[in-house]
C-alpha cells in the first residue's frame, strides 16, 4: 500500500473544467457533382441534337474551313486555320472529352467552372477557349488566401493543358506529336476532374473517430489524436515504424505538457511511442519506476485524486468492519508496499474516533513487508516513526515493525502473527508490478496469492487501477491508456490548477507509469494492469471468496466524496460485483475490494 490521505484535514479540491474537440469531415462526390451539370450536345440550338439522331436532308456533313467560319462569324466564333485532317470525323483516341458542351450551373451554386466554345472535333475546328470561374462571397470567404490563391493557379494550368489538347486533336502532326508527349493521360484526366469539380479545402490525412475528440492547430488541418495514436500502434505491431513516424510526427503538433489534458497526455503518448519506434533513448525502465522522485509524485496523487484517496479509505473500512465483526481488539495488517504510509493515518483516525466516542478501540499493529525490487529499509521506518508520532497523539495503541522478504518468506511464523489478533493483508497497487504466467513460468503474482491465503487472513484488501494493460496487445495497450490516462488527467482539472507545481510532478510521474506500459515489453514492462473482472477471476483461483461491501460503507464514501469534492458530479462511486469502484464522467479509474 502506498498512501493515504488526512483524516484531519479537509479536503479541498478547485473546480476546474474540461476540453472539448470537434470533428472535421468533408465528403465529396465528383459523380455527384457531375449530375449537378445538364449534359447537352455542343453548338445546341444552332446544330441539331446529336444524341437524337436527327437526319435533315439539306444537312452537309462535310464543309471547308473557311465555309465553317463564313456561317459561324456572326454568331461571334473564332477560328484558326488548320490543316485539313483526313480522321476529322473521328475523336481523338487520346483525349477524353467528347463533343458535349458543360451546361451553366443553376442558380444557388457557389462555384461555377465552365467551358464557353467547347471542342468539336469531329466538324474539324478548333475554338478559342475561354475558361470563367465564379466564386461567390460566401464560399471566397470560406477559403483561405492560400486556397484562392491555389486555385487561380489550377484555372492557368487548365487553360494551358486546354492549349495542348487542341494541339493534339486538331494542330499539324509535328505539333500533335510533340503535345502527346507533354500531357500524360493522367494530366488529361486531372483536368477533367479538375473542370467538373470545385476547388475544396485540403482533408486531414489523418484518420477521425467519433467516440474521440479532435485537435487542430491554426497550421494544420484537424487531428484526432485517439484514432491516431491507434494507428501509429497498429503499424508499429505491423513493422512498418516509418508509417509510425509520420502519425507520431503530427500528434506532435497537438502535444502539449502545460495545455489542456488531452494535449498533456498526447505530449507523454508521442513521447512513450517515439521511445517505442527508437527515436529516443527507453526513459521508462523499472528502475525509473522505483525512483524517490516518482514514489513521492504517486503519493501526491493519492492525496489529490478522489478515486485513490477513497479507494484506501474502502479498504481501510473493510479492515474495520472485519475486526468489530470477529470482535477482536488486535488488528494486524500485513502491508507489502506501505510507500508514505498515509493510507494508516486515515485509519488510526478511525480507531480513535471510536475510543472517543466510548467504545474501546483496538489497538493496530502494521508489519511492512518489501522486497528487494523496491523496496528501501530506512526510509520505512522513517515512516514508521511518524506513524508512532501520530498515534500516541491521538490516544491509539500502534504498534510497527519493518521485514524485508521473500515470497517463500511468506508464514505466520515468520510474519510474526500471534494467536488472537485479526489478521489483514493488504495488496494495495502491490499485484500489477509482480510478473505472472505470460511473463515468466515463476509467476510471482499467482504464487504470493497462494501464500497469502496459506495464512488464513480475515481479509485481504485489493486496490488496483482498472484498465487492460497486462497481456493485451499493443494496439490494446495505447487505446486502453488514451482512455484511462485521459480521464485522469481530465479528473486532475477538478482538483488541482494546471499551474500547480505538484500536479506537474503527478502527471510526469503518471506519463512514467503509462510510458513503462506502452513502451516496454517482457520483463522491462512492470506496469501490468488489469480490469476488476480479471483480479477478480485470479483471486478466485487462488482460493479467495469475495467480501460484499456493504451498504453503510458505500454510503460513507459517498458523502465523503460529495464533501472532499463539494458535489462534483464528475466523480463517481458504483458497485462492481463485490467491489466499489471510483471514476470520472463514467470512466471506472480504481477498484477497492475484499476477500476472505
Amino acid at each position: 500500500m502506498s498512501s493515504g490521505f488526512s483524516g484531519a484535514a479537509p479536503d479541498v479540491f478547485a473546480a476546474g473544467g474540461r476540453s472539448t474537440g470537434s470533428n472535421f469531415d468533408v465528403n465529396f462526390n465528383p459523380q455527384q457533382q457531375q449530375q449537378q451539370f445538364a449534359i447537352r450536345p455542343p453548338l445546341s440550338g444552332v446544330l441539331p441534337e446529336t444524341y437524337a439522331q436527327i437526319r435533315r436532308p439539306d444537312f452537309v456533313g462535310k464543309r471547308s474551313a473557311t465555309e465553317f467560319q463564313q456561317n459561324r462569324v456572326g454568331l461571334g466564333y473564332y477560328h484558326r486555320n488548320v490543316k485539313a485532317r483526313s480522321n476529322y470525323l473521328h475523336t481523338s483516341p487520346i483525349s477524353p472529352l467528347s463533343p458535349v458542351d458543360i451546361s451553366p450551373v443553376p442558380s444557388g451554386s457557389t462555384e461555377v467552372s465552365s467551358i464557353s466554345n467547347p471542342l468539336v472535333p469531329r466538324y474539324g475546328t478548333s475554338v478559342n477557349r475561354q475558361i470563367p470561374v465564379q466564386r461567390s462571397v460566401e464560399n471566397t470567404q470560406n477559403c483561405s488566401g492560400d486556397l484562392v490563391v491555389e486555385s487561380e493557379k489550377k484555372v492557368m494550368m487548365m487553360n494551358h493543358r486546354l492549349q495542348e489538347l487542341e494541339k493534339v486533336l486538331l494542330g499539324d502532326e509535328e505539333e500533335a506529336e510533340e503535345a502527346i508527349s507533354a500531357v500524360s493521360n493522367n494530366d488529361l484526366s486531372d483536368t477533367i476532374q479538375d473542370l467538373l469539380g470545385p476547388v475544396r479545402p485540403p482533408v486531414s490525412p489523418s484518420p477521425t473517430s467519433s467516440s474521440s475528440s479532435c485537435s487542430s492547430t491554426s497550421a494544420s488541418p484537424p487531428i484526432c489524436a485517439k484514432q491516431s495514436f491507434i494507428d501509429a500502434a497498429a503499424t508499429i505491431s505491423d513493422g512498418k515504424p516509418e508509417a509510425a513516424v509520420e502519425i507520431i510526427t503530427r500528434l506532435q503538433q497537438i502535444a502539449n505538457q502545460r495545455g489542456s489534458p488531452e494535449q498533456r497526455l498526447t505530449a507523454y503518448l508521442v513521447s512513450a511511442l517515439k521511445s517505442r519506434v527508437n527515436l529516443t533513448s527507453n526513459p521508462f525502465s523499472p528502475s525509473e519506476l522505483y525512483s524517490k522522485e516518482q514514489t513521492l509524485a504517486i503519493h501526491m496523487l493519492y492525496d489529490v485524486s478522489p478515486c485513490f484517496k477513497l479507494a484506501f479509505m474502502a479498504a481501510n473500512l473493510s479492515i474495520l468492519e472485519t475486526a468489530s465483526d470477529r470482535g477482536f481488539s488486535q488488528i494486524h495488517v500485513l502491508d507489502f508496499d506501505i510507500g508514505q504510509g498515509r493510507q494508516y493515518v486515515h485509519l488510526l483516525h478511525a480507531l480513535s474516533s471510536k475510543a472517543s466516542a466510548g467504545k474501546r478501540a483496538a489497538a493496530l499493529k502494521v508489519t511492512a513487508l518489501g522486497d528487494f525490487s523496491s523496496f528501501s529499509e530506512e526510509n520505512t521506518r522513517i515512516v514508521g516513526d511518524h506513524l508512532k508520532s501520530l498515534a500516541a497523539k491521538i490516544g491509539v495503541q500502534f504498534n510497527f515493525s519493518v521485514r524485508k522478504f521473500a515470497i517463500s518468506d511468506v508464514n505466520l511464523d515468520k510474519l510474526g502473527v500471534l494467536p488472537g489478533e485479526t489478521l489483514a493483508v493488504n495488496l494495495a497497487f502491490k499485484l500489477h508490478m509482480l510478473p505472472d504466467e505470460s511473463v515468466t513460468t515463476e509467476n510471482r503474482r499467482d504464487e504470493l496469492l497462494r501464500r497469502v491465503k496459506s495464512l488464513s487472513p480475515a481479509v485481504v484488501t485489493v486496490v488496483e487501477q482498472d484498465i487492460n494493460a497486462n497481456t493485451a496487445p499493443l494496439t490494446v495497450r495505447v487505446r486502453e491508456a488514451y482512455a484511462h490516462y485521459g480521464a485522469l488527467f481530465d479528473s486532475l482539472d477538478a482538483t488541482a490548477s494546471r499551474d500547480n507545481v505538484d500536479r506537474v510532478r503527478i502527471e510526469s510521474a503518471l506519463g512514467r507509469k503509462l510510458g513503462n506500459s506502452v513502451a516496454c515489453e517482457g520483463r522491462d514492462r512492470v506496469e501490468r494492469c488489469e480490469v476488476y473482472g480479471k483480479w477478480a477471476a485470479r483471486m478466485r483461483m487462488a482460493g479467495f471468496d469475495p467480501v460484499q461491501i456493504s451498504q453503510t460503507v458505500a454510503d460513507s464514501l459517498r458523502v465523503k466524496l460529495n464533501s472532499g469534492t463539494r458535489g462534483n458530479p464528475g466523480f463517481t462511486v458504483s458497485e462492481q460485483s463485490g467491489g466499489v469502484g471510483f471514476g470520472w464522467m463514467g470512466r471506472i479509474l480504481t477498484v477497492a475490494s475484499a476477500w476472505r
